[in-house]
């Protein structure tokens, strides 16, 4: 099921925006292979204190292989062979020094979609050296404009570098250049770069910028907390509310359901009068509870919303209506998005554990017995796992 399926992809194993973008792939029906270490690598992720639950690996099947073995990168080409996309995350050159870069791979397939996500790029002088999602937003011009007035930049999670800015990124460039070759076009590279994507995720500020409507010191602007009525608010039980309430009309809304209307206040846009209306939101959300004010607003256009965490946002009626989250193997979980009206994504498979469901997935992809023999006397460790893959259908 999905807008891609037949689509086949074949995935390196890594950690943060590759494994996201193929997620997306996934999540829309592409049948994904992914390649695996034998063992897993301490150095993948973050070291937590309880079981590492793979969101961002669900929908795939796995096969393992040494790919420091000579047999193994032979083994992985046959894969890339019969694959429409290669996904891969490594530091740039590495593919290249295992035997499988898009130079070979090309060659044994014209029609390949190579996608390559890295934080810096596959050239220029930062290319080779390491670095996070914070490292790549700091230089993209991003992050100088997140945090308080007076403060600090601070960390919008990883959001903006890994997931924005990298995954949703490559995701789009492998698309578009699947789209290509449908048409008749060569396979290529996707050359995906989060610095350059968290850039464009900024693009309007630079316009804004341009225009002399935004200032670059953090929490000045309407958008960055500066203004006070596009910010959040304490409730008197220690909760927030969020407010957005930017057009005119929505404004009055807003300073009419805060029970403010008739108090004197400054104009909207009047930046001298700022800090006194910020004072005013503050007392009033501060008189009541979340809850009291969902009530209050509810049914309002007003813009404004509870911030729930974590654990409180699938609960949410909006999220109940549409379904927008889901349960696998347990773990409530974003569901795919966007919607299809004509080819709806399925429910995905939780993430396969190390050569999980393999022997199912290369006879999927047309090797028979005698080729699978083949495969694992070069390395290529499976496990079919029938009853299980029924199960996750």
């Amino acid at each position: 099921m999905g807008v891609l399926s037949g689509i086949r992809v074949v995935e390196f194993e890594a950690i943060g925006p590759g494994p996201f973008g193929t997620m997306l792939l996934a999540d829309m029906g592409a049948d994904v292979i992914r390649i695996d270490r034998p063992v897993a690598h301490s150095d993948l992720g973050p070291k937590t204190s309880g079981p590492r639950i793979d969101i961002t690996g669900r929908g795939r099947r796995s096969v393992t292989l040494d790919l420091k073995q000579p047999d193994a990168v032979a083994a992985a080409l046959e894969l890339i062979e019969r694959a429409d996309v290669v996904i891969e995350g490594f530091r740039p050159g590495t593919m290249e020094r295992l035997g499988l870069g898009p130079e070979v791979a090309l060659a044994r397939n014209p029609k390949l979609v190579y996608g390559r996500m890295t934080g810096w790029g596959q050239t220029g002088p930062l290319a080779e050296r390491a670095g996070h999602d914070l490292n790549y937003i700091a230089l993209s011009g991003v992050l100088s404009g997140i945090g308080p007035t007076g403060g600090k930049p601070v960390p919008p999670l990883n959001l903006v570098g890994d997931y924005g800015g990298g995954g949703m990124l490559l995701a789009m460039g492998v698309l578009a250049a699947l789209l290509n070759v449908q048409r008749g076009g060569a396979g290529q590279v996707v050359d995906a770069a989060m610095i350059e994507g968290a850039a464009q995720l900024g693009a309007v500020f630079w316009g804004l910028i341009a225009s002399g409507n935004w200032k670059e010191e953090r929490g000045s602007n309407w958008l960055d907390s500066g203004a006070p009525w596009y910010d959040t608010y304490r409730t008197s039980d220690g909760h927030c509310m969020a407010v957005g309430a930017v057009e005119s009309r929505f404004y009055a809304e807003l300073v009419e359901k805060l029970g403010l209307a008739d108090a004197g206040l400054p104009s909207q846009h009047d930046r001298s009068g700022w800090p006194r209306l910020r004072e005013a939101f503050e007392r009033a959300f501060a008189s009541r509870t979340r809850a009291e004010w969902c009530a209050v607003f509810d049914g309002s256009d007003a813009c404004v919303a509870p911030v729930l965490g974590f654990s409180e946002a699938p609960n949410h009626a909006q999220h109940r209506a549409r379904a927008s989250f889901v349960e696998v193997d347990g773990v409530i979980q974003p569901g795919p998005a966007p919607r299809f009206s004509a080819t709806p994504s399925a429910l995905p498979r939780r993430a396969p554990s190390r050569g999980e469901h393999g022997e199912a997935a290369l006879r999927d992809w047309g090797f028979d017995h005698t080729a699978i023999v083949r495969l694992q006397e070069q390395g290529l460790g499976v496990r079919s796992n029938s009853n299980q893959m029924e199960k996750d259908k």
